[in-house]
């Protein structure tokens, strides 16, 4: 996907994200996420703008934690967050293509990460206001959600901190049925995973049966996988302990 697409999701989600924050109100329950309630949310993603914003306009080259979030009443808390919406849109838009930032997952360019990491965030707190409201989701184009499945598969869980380990190697395979190429295999041991996207329906021709395979559209699986939708809208098959140790260990 293009840099200037996913400013445009970012741009359209961050937007939802606020009207379903303004209409549930503050002290609606977030069901992916049971200990908070909405103004946890709003804070939570007011604070990642803002921060992903220092590191687009300023071109900071070290990590470091998001700004505290001010003390507001809840009447001011989704004002602020369509503020620094704003801002982080405003930011990616005129940021020059080779802007030099840190970044945490491998990426094209620091420019590329941050549209779509701040892309995927927000569209996935989207969803979580969405359903703490109780409003239909709206949908993601089936593109956007593929390549939501491999920032979370090749960079999320590629990292130390990943906590979908085996004792036993084992391998499971997840296919996107309505993107074409949209198949990944992700190796799983007591390492941490590692996964490799196919290119071609039905992944390489030498390529061994899969120990648990899981498929459904792409935004079902992409939501699934952050465990935002219930699994049973996916095809299983195979080892269905490899799904149930990815529903209880999966968070990032």
């Amino acid at each position: 996907m293009e840099i200037t697409e996913f400013v445009e999701t970012l741009r359209l989600d961050g937007s939802l994200l606020a009207d379903a924050a303004e209409e549930a109100g503050p002290d609606a329950r977030i069901p992916a996420c049971p200990e908070w309630q909405m103004r946890d949310l709003v804070t939570h993603i007011g604070q990642v703008h803002r921060w992903a914003t220092e590191f687009v306009t300023q071109g900071v080259q070290q990590p470091g934690r998001p700004p505290e979030a001010p003390a507001l009443a809840d009447d001011e808390l989704v004002a602020w967050l369509r503020e620094g919406h704003h801002h982080l849109v405003l930011a990616l838009d005129s940021a020059p293509q080779d802007l030099s930032a840190w970044t945490f997952l491998p990426a094209p360019s620091p420019l590329a990460f941050w549209a779509r990491r701040q892309a995927h965030e927000t569209s996935v707190h989207r969803v979580d206001a969405q359903q703490a409201l109780g409003t239909s989701l709206t949908p993601l184009p089936s593109a956007f959600a593929a390549d939501g499945i491999d920032e979370l598969l090749t960079g999320f869980h590629s990292r130390d901190r990943s906590r979908i380990r085996t004792d036993v190697p084992r391998t499971l395979r997840l296919r996107a049925t309505n993107t074409p190429g949209a198949e990944w295999t992700v190796s799983l041991s007591d390492a941490p995973p590692r996964t490799v996207r196919h290119h071609g329906a039905g992944g390489p021709a030498d390529a061994k049966p899969a120990d648990c395979t899981i498929e459904g559209p792409a935004e079902e699986l992409y939501l699934a996988l952050w465990n935002r939708l219930p699994w049973d809208a996916m095809t299983i098959t195979g080892d269905e302990t490899l799904s149930q140790l990815w529903r209880e260990r999966a968070g990032v």
